[in-house]
């Protein structure tokens, strides 16, 4: 099974705000440290993670293709589609009529899609339909059970 992804919907531009809590303090993912007792301030989630709320929507990736690089069925992702896309860029496409999400790459100077779990072949881009959607720039998964939707 290929990633594929399921369209949510575009970035409202014009939605308030929405800000929560930023802790000061660093958190440690090695040894535990005592944690500060104050906040940093507010961070609204969109304005820190869309900076072109108008060309910016949300997919569902849903598959095992793109596992290798953190992404997993059920993951929600961030695609603007007013970046271009470079060599490593993870991307929305539809090759010949169908949504997938890959890498950009290149096997010798020829353009290809590549998945980042060896149990799918690279698709190459040359005499295929091809139509760039947009550039993931972030990939939200849940850690707890239960919690995603």
């Amino acid at each position: 099974m290929s990633l594929e992804v399921e369209v949510l919907g575009q970035v409202d531009p014009h939605a308030p705000a929405t800000a929560l809590p930023l802790a000061a303090a660093e958190v440690r993912a090695g040894f535990p440290s005592p944690a500060d007792d104050y906040l940093e301030g507010q961070l609204d989630l969109v304005a820190h993670l869309v900076p072109h709320p108008s060309a910016t929507f949300y997919l569902r990736a849903k598959g095992e293709s793109m596992k290798g690089l953190g992404i997993f069925d059920g993951d929600l992702l961030i695609v603007d589609r007013s970046l271009e896309p470079r060599s490593g860029s993870v991307l929305i496409a539809s090759v010949d009529g169908e949504l997938t999400c890959k890498q950009l790459g290149y096997i010798g100077n020829r353009p290809y899609l590549l998945a980042a779990n060896e149990a799918f072949a690279p698709i190459p881009l040359n005499g295929r339909d091809c139509d760039l959607w947009g550039v993931v720039t972030h990939n939200i998964h849940a850690l707890a059970a239960g919690v995603a939707r």
